[in-house]
């Protein structure tokens, strides 16, 4: 649906199913709604899912920096989850997604974090790892200070694409991931510094519904560092690793990530 407007902001979004239960899709930086086609296929008889595109992602507006860049996208996603339902995020939604949770804890019925990437969390149960992360994003984030966004979208992709080569993307697609950057910039006091408290002693512990923890075997470290974090401090939350996958693994691995959340969502 386009042109909705989703907490004051013009948002285009999809939907996908017909099962009795509602969901709500929150994708990746970088991705679209339409990233979740292959997944949402295999969950359609269970769930009617909504997923809206983040603002300059896919068929949005562009962000205008008129508020606080989370606070935005975790209430358009709000307004999506309306009066409750399952909510499941990959990466950067992952981390809109557990906030959701933390917040409205009454309104989510299940909780599935595909490889959140809040990397404060990673502070918290293994330093080292997270510095070595901070170490080597050295060069992506003076290429964001200094904007660079060609080298903040080349530096970027390599760690959180796909698996491709920067070089072997299509001139068009570099071109989309570098006007992206600027939203990738706005995400970093949330994403690295928690500048919403969510660590905060007692807020995790606030989620009390069924959480499921998706992370590909090939991942980052910082990633497994993330997660335990999040396995130890929310009540009912299992981490759950795909052999053979990376990051992106709710598209690379359709199967094996509906079987976990068809699991989750009957429970």
């Amino acid at each position: 649906m386009l042109d909705e407007v989703k907490a004051g902001f013009p948002v285009f979004t999809r939907s996908f199913g017909t099962g009795p239960q509602p969901a709500v899709l929150l994708h990746c930086a970088l991705a679209h709604s339409g990233a979740w086609t292959p997944l949402a296929a295999r969950l359609s008889d269970d769930l009617s899912m909504i997923a809206p595109d983040m603002p300059s992602h896919g068929r949005s507006a562009a962000w205008d920096h008129r508020s606080d860049l989370h606070d935005q996208v975790t209430a358009i996603a709000r307004e999506c989850l309306g009066a409750g339902g399952h909510v499941i995020g990959h990466s950067f939604g992952a981390t809109v997604a557990l906030r959701l949770a933390m917040e409205t804890p009454e309104a989510v019925r299940s909780l599935t974090l595909i490889e959140p990437v809040f990397f404060a969390a990673a502070r918290e149960s293994d330093p080292d790892v997270f510095q070595a992360y901070h170490e080597t994003s050295r060069a992506f984030g003076a290429a964001l200070v200094e904007t660079d966004w060609v080298s903040a979208a080349a530096a970027f992709f390599t760690v959180w694409g796909d698996g491709r080569p920067w070089d072997a993307l299509s001139e068009k697609e570099q071109t989309a991931f570098c006007t992206k950057m600027p939203f990738i910039a706005e995400t970093e006091p949330c994403l690295f510094e928690d500048d919403k408290s969510l660590l905060e002693p007692g807020r995790l512990e606030r989620i009390t519904c069924q959480t499921r923890l998706i992370r590909g075997s090939k991942t980052e470290p910082v990633i497994e560092a993330i997660h335990r974090t999040l396995e130890r401090r929310i009540p009912n939350a299992v981490d759950v690793i795909v052999d053979g996958a990376g990051h992106m693994v709710p598209i690379t691995h359709p199967d094996q990530v509906a079987r976990i959340i068809a699991e989750i969502i009957s429970g």
